[in-house]
């Protein structure tokens, strides 16, 4: 099995997604575990899909 690309790293005051590959955090700072969009960005990559998962998470942040 191969090394994941995009992992949720715990951070103070909640998630971020770090990318082993670029080496650095991607996206935003998430209160609860994005498991399903880390599940779409290792997997399929649906840039629809993406897009609706970082607005239902942008959303639960309000």
């Amino acid at each position: 099995m191969s090394r994941r690309r995009f992992v949720a790293r715990g951070v103070p005051g909640g998630y971020r997604i770090w990318d082993n590959h670029g080496r650095r955090f991607w996206g935003d700072l998430y209160d609860l575990c994005p498991d399903d969009l880390l599940t779409e960005l290792n997997g399929r990559k649906d840039p629809a899909r993406i897009s609706v998962l970082l607005r239902r998470y942008r959303a639960l942040k309000r």
